[in-house]
């Protein structure tokens, strides 16, 4: 894998997370349907800084100083590390020659990071089992990082045009 493979993993990860953000607003102004509030993501990731890593609630958890700005930090760090993996697992051809299905398993494959880590550390159960519509909310979850998916394509293919 050459350098420069891993410097366009970067904008695919960075547009990969901007389409997701672009949908979910998308979703909430068109249908009300709420995501994940950033801000939580960043209280987690500053709780861990002091050793907590599950929480019964993470809603309930004292809130910590810039903890949406940590969390749309990491919302998009996230997303440019799994690009990055992303490249590494696929042939540097696929940077030249971006398809569709690589990248759409891979943004699905994803969605294990939320079932059996996020999820359970923030108090809602694997998969989301302890929410109200557990299935819906696995749904939402599915569809997001299938999404992922889809802009890891739409992503390499615009920059495979430019280089």
């Amino acid at each position: 894998m050459r350098p420069l493979h891993m410097l366009v993993a970067v904008p695919i990860g960075l547009g990969a997370t901007l389409l997701i953000d672009l949908w979910a607003l998308f979703l909430r102004r068109a249908f009300g349907v709420r995501s994940l509030d950033f801000c939580l993501l960043g209280r987690w990731v500053l709780h861990m800084l002091h050793g907590t890593f599950v929480h019964e609630s993470i809603v309930a958890a004292l809130p910590k100083r810039h903890e949406c700005l940590v969390g749309w930090i990491t919302h998009y760090l996230i997303g440019t590390t799994l690009a990055l993996l992303f490249v590494l697992l696929v042939s540097s051809s696929w940077l030249d020659r971006p398809a569709l299905l690589p990248a759409l398993s891979f943004g699905i494959i994803t969605v294990v990071m939320p079932f059996f880590i996020m999820q359970p550390s923030f108090g809602l159960g694997v998969a989301s089992s302890k929410t109200a519509h557990p299935n819906k909310a696995r749904l939402k979850s599915l569809m997001t990082h299938a999404l992922f998916g889809v802009g890891l394509y739409v992503w390499g293919y615009l920059l495979s045009r430019f280089s």
